[in-house]
């Protein structure tokens, strides 16, 4: 017995999410490959996974960053799929976003010879070579929202679509300040592929819009605190900002501490990318205006599939992309809450 899905190309571009009560969107097809620098990519294809693995074999999930509830929820869709499949799971993750963090734990996984290794790369140079190393080794490597620089040697990359997500976050923020304005992107570091595509998808939209004014991104290094710093300042040098797009749970966290503590909860407008507890709160409060909710579930139940699909030899997509939903408080008792990351599983 088999399942079907279809599966979108790295580079399709989503049909851009809108401020309302239902906004649950698909990327639509394209024909080149953008993202992934890969024009020779299908638009769309359909990819095949089994129902049931050949044998019990063992997976390793190497998240970004623990106790992140992204990647929780990441964690539950793979520990379900697994439990479906016939396969076991283990995870584990660094404390920080980091790659010198996170190499040791992929040294430690490589040296006991799993089947195979889902993780979300924290860099796309630092991880690129230990991650070809480890497919070199005999080992499945599917990448799980982030990527690297060359993700040839992988099974399969999978991820939201990232350049759509930001900017529907730009079309959450137009609608919400219709005038125009001064706008902003507060993020973590560069060199997260992820996250770099979100701040392209803002900007694209923001300088495609005359009425608004980009102003440079801020990088918070994944840090609350930090973020909360560097929009307090950013308010102080144009204190007319009326809109900032956070790129991550943290980035939003300390975003909207930052914008309350300089006391522009009524003028700054934020939107922010995930869909954590404490993001949810903040959307209830106020503080924030809409959220970009990736997959994360989904993520992980399709990384599954794929590394399951290559060890048994089997139909794999090298390339998938899931969409995203806007939540605002209109949506936040349907399916905007639904869309809303774990905390545990």
């Amino acid at each position: 017995m088999i399942k079907s899905r279809i599966l979108l190309a790295a580079g399709s571009v989503a049909a851009v999410a809108v401020l309302a009560a239902c906004s649950s969107s698909k990327p639509a097809e394209s024909t080149t490959n953008t993202a992934a620098g890969d024009p020779s990519a299908p638009a769309a294809s359909a990819a095949v996974a089994p129902a049931k693995a050949a044998k019990n074999y063992s997976i390793q999930f190497i998240q970004g960053v623990a106790g992140d509830e992204f990647y929780i929820t990441m964690q539950c869709g793979i520990e379900a799929e697994a439990a479906k499949l016939g396969v076991s799971v283990k995870t584990q993750g660094p404390q920080k976003f980091d790659p010198t963090l996170q190499k040791p734990i992929l040294d430690s996984v490589v040296a006991a010879k799993p089947d195979a290794i889902l993780i979300a790369p924290t860099d796309v140079t630092a991880m690129q070579t230990p991650l070809k190393a480890a497919a070199a080794a005999g080992i499945k490597v599917v990448l799980v929202d982030t990527t690297t620089e060359d993700p040839s040697y992988a099974a399969s990359a999978i991820a939201s679509d990232n350049v759509g997500g930001g900017k529907a976050a730009f079309e959450a923020i137009k609608q919400l300040n219709p005038g125009g304005g001064k706008v902003m992107v507060m993020s973590t570091d560069p060199g997260v592929s992820t996250v770099d595509q979100r701040i392209q998808g803002f900007e694209e939209a923001a300088k495609a819009d005359s009425k608004f004014q980009y102003l440079p991104v801020q990088y918070s290094h994944n840090d609350p605190a930090t973020a909360a710093n560097l929009i307090s300042s950013a308010l102080q040098k144009d204190s007319d900002i009326i809109g900032v797009f956070a790129a991550n749970l943290f980035a939003a966290e300390g975003t909207a501490t930052g914008v309350r503590q300089a006391g522009k909860t009524s003028t700054v407008k934020i939107v922010g990318f995930d869909a954590g507890p404490n993001q949810i709160k903040a959307l209830q409060q106020g503080t924030v205006q809409a959220l970009i909710a990736q997959q994360p579930g989904a993520i992980g139940q399709y990384g599954v599939d794929e590394a399951v699909a290559a060890l048994d030899g089997g139909q794999v997509a090298p390339k998938i992309q899931t969409s995203f939903t806007t939540i605002t408080k209109d949506n936040l008792s349907s399916e905007g809450g639904q869309a809303a990351y774990k905390s545990s599983c």
